[in-house]
């Protein structure tokens, strides 16, 4: 993967230092641009390999303060407790959210249910416009399948914006961390790149990705979300441990 950007350098902030954090923070930094991130904790605690390739810790304020890009990487029902500094962030910055629902996890939140678009809600939170980017992949293949352009193969992965510009933005780092982006439309449509759908971690390629995206059912994803954990859930009590990354990429598949 190429180590440094084509287009000019961006001012990144990344509130979330969890493990896609800490991905999107080394590989942007190498990439060439100027990565800030945070955890909720203080900047000594941020875990080192988030800095090993140039990113610097600091608060979570700091982070949005000044960044020309922020991204939001942290559990969905974590949002409404950093959406004031979202919400704070210059105003013509770009912020990019990677979250998923999932209420064993978030707990039930009011106004998220069957059918309907989590991007929505989050961006009511924010108080902003919102590119939806980088949440349909596990951990495991964000970690170890980025390759280079023109790779056979090469994952493919959704970005939504209302925004035309806003959305270039998050398509050209989405190609800087590894994989290919795709243009997924409205944020209206991101429900097609939610969990339970058929584009949500099965690690399609960019010909296989619209037909993935089109067949979405968006009154069966949140059956199918709960299916696909509950099997997980077994799988992990009757082996004791958690399932490899094989596994879970073969149930996902699996499910449509």
């Amino acid at each position: 993967m190429s180590s440094t950007t084509e287009g000019p350098t961006m001012q990144i902030g990344i509130i979330g230092a969890g493990s896609i954090g800490t991905i999107l923070a080394r590989r942007l930094a190498r990439a060439g641009h100027d990565v800030s991130v945070a955890n909720s904790r203080a900047p000594e605690t941020v875990n080192a390999a988030a800095l090993s390739t140039g990113a610097t810790a600091v608060w979570a304020a700091d982070a949005a303060a000044a960044a020309g890009v922020v991204i939001v990487s942290v559990n969905l029902g974590q949002i409404p407790s950093v959406a004031d500094l979202v919400a704070a962030a210059p105003a013509d910055a770009v912020i990019i959210d990677t979250s998923n629902y999932f209420p064993h996890r978030d707990g039930v939140i009011e106004g998220l249910g069957q059918g309907q678009t989590e991007s929505l809600w989050v961006q009511r939170q924010y108080r902003r416009p919102l590119v939806k980017a980088w949440n349909t992949i596990t951990t495991a293949s964000f970690a170890d399948r980025s390759t280079e352009p023109g790779t056979p193969g090469r994952i493919a992965l959704p970005v939504a914006a209302d925004d035309d510009r806003q959305r270039a933005v998050g398509m050209e780092l989405v190609e800087q961390t590894g994989f290919t982006a795709f243009d997924a439309g409205v944020i209206a449509d991101s429900w097609r790149q939610q969990p339970g759908t058929p584009a949500y971690t099965t690690d399609l390629t960019v010909e296989e990705l619209p037909a993935a995206l089109a067949k979405a059912d968006a009154h069966a994803a949140a059956r199918r979300r709960d299916l696909m954990i509950q099997i997980y859930d077994e799988r992990t009590q009757t082996e004791g441990s958690l399932p490899g990354p094989d596994f879970q990429l073969a149930l996902t598949r699996a499910l449509f």
